[in-house]
Parts: C-alpha cells; sequence; structure tokens
C-alpha cells in the first residue's frame, strides 16, 4: 500500500513539475510554515535584535529620521529606516520588527534559484534554495529584525544581475547599473561590512573581465554612486549637527572590530563552527566543493566556488568573528551541498551518469574565437576561451559501482542508527524530563523520525526491488528531517519566543497598568536586560545616576544590587533578570 501511495504521488510530481511556476510555488510553501510557526508568544533576541528594535523605535518616536540619538551614531541607519518603516505600516510590535528580514528572505531563496539555473540547472537550483530554507542558523536570522538577510539579498541580486547582464547582452546597461545599486546600497544597510562580499568578487571581475568587460562599464559606477546617495544624504545631515565625527565614529567602529578578537574566537573559528550551525549541510558542501573544484564551469567558476573561498578566509582574518558574520556563506554552502547531493545521487545511489554527462555538456565553452566578441553578445559579453576546459570526473565505471553502493548503504544505515538512538532518547526525556525538556525532545522525535527514511529508501530500493525509489527519494530524506525539526522547534518558541520570563512578568496586569500609564525612569541600566528593557517600556522617562535625582511616587527602573544599598525609600513592584521595577515613597 505505502509503495502505491508513492508511485501515485511520484506520477503527480512528474506532470505538476513541468509547469513554469511549479518551483516558485513550492518554494513558497516550503519556506513560508517554517518563518510562521511559533508557539503564539514572541519576544525580542538581545543583544542585537533588541538594539535595532529599540534604535527604530526611537527614530518612529522622535520623528528624526537621521539622527535621533544625542551623539553620532556608529552606523549606518539602513536597517532602522526598514523597521521603523514596518512599525509606521503594522505598529509597534516584534512581528513588525522581523518582518522585513522575513520577506528579504523569501525573496533571497527565490533568487538562489534564479542564480542556480544559470550556474547550474534546475533541479540542482531547487536543491539549493530548499537547503537554505533548512540551514538552521539561516532560518534563524530570517526571523530576526538584524540587517544580515537584508544584506545578503542585496548581495545575491547583485548576483544575479550581474549573470543576466551577461546572458542577455541588450539589458546589459540596466542590470550592471542595478548590481551598483546593490552594491551601493549594502553600505547603507551593513556599512563597511559590505566590502567584504565586494572583495570576493574581484578575482571573478577581474580574471574574466576580458570576456564581460563589467569593470569598463560606466553603469557598474553610476549605479554604485546612486545606492550610496541614501549614505552621502544622512553624512550630509550628520555633519551639519556634529562635523566630521560624524564620519569618524563610523571608521573607529570598524576598526575597534578589526583590531580585536570577540570571545576568544581566534582564526580557526569558522572551521569548527560551520559544520556545527550548517549541519549536515557543510559537509555535503565540501564535497560539491571538491566536484565543482575538479569539474570547473567554464566562465563561473570564480563565482561558485571563488567567491565563498576568498569570502571564508576574508571572515578568517577579520578579528571580530561571530557566528552570524558567516551567513553570507550560507546560499553558497547550499548550493555546493546541492552539487554534492546530486552527484551522489546520480552516480552513487542510481549508479549513472548520463544525467551528469548531460550536465558537462551543458556548459561545454562556445565555440567562438576567444577575445572575439559577437555582434549578439557586444560589449557586455565575450564567449569563453574553448582551450580553458579543464579535465572533467572521469565517468563511474560498472567495478567501481558495488565501491559507491557500499558507501551509501552504510551512510543511510548509518543516520538509521542515529535516527533510532535520537528516538531513544526523546522518549526517555518525554518520560523523566521536565516540560521545557520535553520541548526539546519534540525536536529529536521529529529529526529521528525523518532520518529514518534514508534506511527505509534504500531498504526498499535494494532488499524489495522498488526500482522507483531512485535518488530522488534518498534526497528527500535529507531534506523533510531538517524541515521537520525546525516546524517543531518554531511550534515551540525556539525561533521566536527568545525571552519568555521577560515577557511573562511584563505581561503581569499589575505591571503592564504601570507601565502603560507612567512614564519610566532609568537608573543606571544596561547590558542585553537594559536592551529589551529600553524597547518595552512604553513611556521613557529620564536617564539618570542615581535615585534621589527622581521625584517622589515615580517610577523606575534599576538593577537589584543597587537597589539592596538604596537609603531612599522606595517599593519593589516586581524583579525580573536581575532588575526591578520600583516606585520612589516620601
Amino acid at each position: 500500500m505505502l509503495f502505491q501511495l508513492l508511485r501515485c504521488y511520484q506520477f503527480i510530481w512528474q506532470h505538476l513539475h513541468y509547469w513554469v511556476g511549479f518551483p516558485y510555488v513550492t518554494l513558497l510553501f516550503w519556506i513560508l510554515p517554517l518563518l510562521l510557526f511559533n508557539s503564539g508568544h514572541s519576544s525580542l533576541m538581545a543583544h542585537d535584535e533588541g538594539l535595532y528594535a529599540w534604535r527604530s523605535r526611537q527614530i518612529l518616536d522622535s520623528g528624526d529620521w537621521i539622527n535621533p540619538w544625542s551623539q553620532p551614531h556608529h552606523k549606518t541607519p539602513g536597517p532602522y529606516w526598514l523597521i521603523a518603516s514596518s512599525y509606521t505600516l503594522f505598529g509597534i510590535s516584534e512581528a513588525s520588527v522581523r518582518l522585513p528580514s522575513m520577506i528579504l528572505g523569501i525573496l533571497s531563496v527565490i533568487i538562489l534559484y534564479e542564480i542556480g539555473k544559470i550556474l547550474l540547472d534546475k533541479k540542482i537550483a531547487w536543491l539549493a534554495s530548499a537547503i537554505l530554507s533548512v540551514e538552521f542558523l539561516w532560518l534563524q536570522y530570517c526571523r530576526l529584525g538584524t540587517p544580515d538577510v537584508p544584506m545578503i539579498f542585496l548581495i545575491l541580486l547583485a548576483i544575479l544581475a550581474l549573470l543576466k547582464a551577461e546572458s542577455n547582452p541588450q539589458y546589459c546597461y540596466f542590470y550592471t547599473f542595478l548590481v551598483g545599486v546593490c552594491f551601493g546600497l549594502g553600505f547603507f544597510v551593513r556599512s563597511f561590512m559590505i566590502f567584504l562580499p565586494m572583495i570576493a568578487f574581484f578575482p571573478y571581475l577581474v580574471w574574466e573581465h576580458s570576456r564581460h568587460r563589467h569593470l569598463t562599464n560606466p553603469m557598474l559606477y553610476l549605479g554604485f554612486l546612486l545606492g550610496l546617495t541614501p549614505t552621502f544624504i544622512w553624512l550630509w545631515l550628520n555633519f551639519s549637527h556634529y562635523g566630521s565625527d560624524s564620519v569618524e565614529e563610523l571608521l573607529r567602529f570598524v576598526f575597534r572590530l578589526g583590531s580585536k578578537e570577540r570571545s576568544g574566537n581566534g582564526i580557526l573559528f569558522y572551521l569548527w563552527n560551520l559544520p556545527i550551525k550548517a549541519f549536515p549541510w557543510f559537509f555535503f558542501g565540501l564535497l560539491g566543493l571538491f566536484v565543482a573544484w575538479r569539474r570547473p564551469i567554464p566562465r563561473y567558476h570564480l563565482i561558485l566556488v571563488g567567491l565563498p573561498l576568498v569570502l571564508f578566509f576574508e571572515l578568517s582574518l577579520f578579528s571580530t568573528r561571530l557566528p552570524h558574520y558567516s551567513l553570507s556563506l550560507y546560499p553558497f554552502i547550499a548550493l555546493l551541498a546541492a552539487v554534492g547531493l546530486d552527484w551522489l545521487g546520480s552516480v552513487g545511489f542510481d549508479g549513472e551518469t548520463s544525467r551528469w554527462e548531460e550536465f558537462n555538456s551543458k556548459f561545454s565553452p562556445s565555440p567562438l574565437p576567444y577575445g572575439k566578441p559577437s555582434k549578439a553578445h557586444g560589449r557586455c559579453f565575450m564567449p569563453g576561451n574553448p582551450s580553458t576546459a579543464l579535465p572533467r570526473l572521469h565517468p563511474i565505471t560498472p567495478s567501481q559501482k558495488p565501491r559507491f553502493q557500499k558507501l551509501f548503504c552504510n551512510l543511510s544505515y548509518g543516520f538509521g542508527v542515529l535516527a533510532i538512538l535520537l528516538l531513544l532518547m526523546s522518549i526517555l526525556a518525554f518520560i523523566w524530563g521536565s516540560a521545557d525538556i520535553r520541548k526539546y525532545a519534540t525536536v529529536g522525535l521529529a529529526l529521528g523520525c525523518g532520518w529514518l527514511i534514508l534506511p527505509l529508501v534504500w531498504i526498499g530500493r535494494y532488499r524489495f526491488g522498488k526500482k522507483f525509489l531512485n535518488s530522488n527519494y534518498w534526497l528527500t530524506g535529507w531534506l523533510i528531517p531538517a524541515w521537520l525539526a525546525l516546524a517543531v522547534a518554531g511550534s515551540n518558541g525556539f525561533l521566536s519566543d527568545y525571552n519568555p520570563h521577560m515577557r511573562t512578568f511584563l505581561a503581569q496586569p499589575a505591571i503592564a497598568h504601570i507601565l502603560q500609564n507612567h512614564s519610566i525612569h532609568f537608573v543606571k541600566v544596561g547590558g542585553k536586560t537594559g536592551v529589551l528593557l529600553d524597547f518595552y517600556t512604553p513611556h521613557h522617562g529620564e536617564d539618570v545616576q542615581q535615585i534621589s535625582e527622581l521625584p517622589v511616587y515615580s517610577y523606575a527602573w534599576i538593577s537589584a544590587k543597587q537597589a539592596t544599598n538604596l537609603s531612599t525609600p522606595h517599593r519593589v513592584l516586581g524583579t525580573v533578570q536581575q532588575y526591578q521595577l520600583i516606585q520612589v515613597l516620601p
């Protein structure tokens, strides 16, 4: 019965996937639930998300979109403007903070599919977009109000425009102009961090310059200047308030980041952090990197392989190394993981090489002479040199098939054993664990059940002779577990409710009434909890150093440690995360 249902599913899939909109619809249905599933409650993550949310609220509350702060700011205001615009449209809430990242995250997935179609083919492109959607750190930051996903959206859009400029010579100037605009706006969104991916583009722009001529196209620089226009306007208006300090503060901040390590994260930080945060896709990405290195794609090898390698070395050399700084690598990890998984499925699981021979022939170099542009291509695109094609991977011979099948058998059964262990641990956690541990156990159950697909597909094909169970089902066995685990994690609030204790405290009727009807002063409030209190306090009073500066019967946030040493009469109304809400008494 199960195999008959699978055959029916396969029949329907084969007929639907010919529809031109099918990849986009399926990708939307794939990622939207992951972005929307939640426990019904939300609270901001401190420190970064809370800072961006609070600073954006300051813009909206003050009506000053240039400089609502009392001193020169160390970051460009692009992300603040995005979130403040969301506040204007939908009101001040956690959902409004996160909405821009969610929308741009969805668009990034679609753009990656378009990039993959040009660099590789439709199947690998769809697989890459599906993998990007279930990479944990990527999905987490698509649900956070930070500038990381908006910057990556601009990078991917620039890559797509670059590729479109070469494949559509008649629109070459428009697409090259768009590349410049994306990089210029990238500075407005992420300040000097945008220069890391821009530098990673240079090997492709320089090495392939004789073919595409992008660096001599004036529209690239005109677009860059237009993209920088919001930054120039913001700097000019800041200059009228603070003089050269406004520019110096931007430079000082990037020099501070580049001059010292944070949390002891050394130069090898990403070598161990990426495999953990991007498991198991990082390891398939390494396989895809090997395949792409041995089987170079003419014209675009320096985008698929060169760009992420250069970017990885740049991030490793930059002194401040944090997990979210590596997010710009995740789309490339997804592309290379799709290449690796597709190669494994084609030459290992099915034991066939015809698809990869067809894939290789798609990228055979143009027969036109190197350096001589055709009339159709114009100045924006020139064909590659046939003599520069590197050796291809050798096809899998019949004698090698048993070895690859044994590898797949071990891989499938290995994850099957891991799935069983995960299921057993999750069941034990349900029996003896606390309520919080049981929430994590549900994630383990989802992941364990999903990973059982891998050995079941293998057994169905090679033990029961169900030949229709091809590599596509095996690939599904990698995607479904990750999707299920992230969907359950989202439903439990792990991706939306980062500070439930703060949320429940502020939701108490007595506390909520005071916050809504009175101005709350701040007595030496700082740190991560201070950032959250800034955002969640509707009416801000004054920032003071001593409680004696406050009028009688006023309310204030103060650290619990300070409150124990107060001589001024006061009443403690509540305590949350080492901070107290007090009322000054006569």
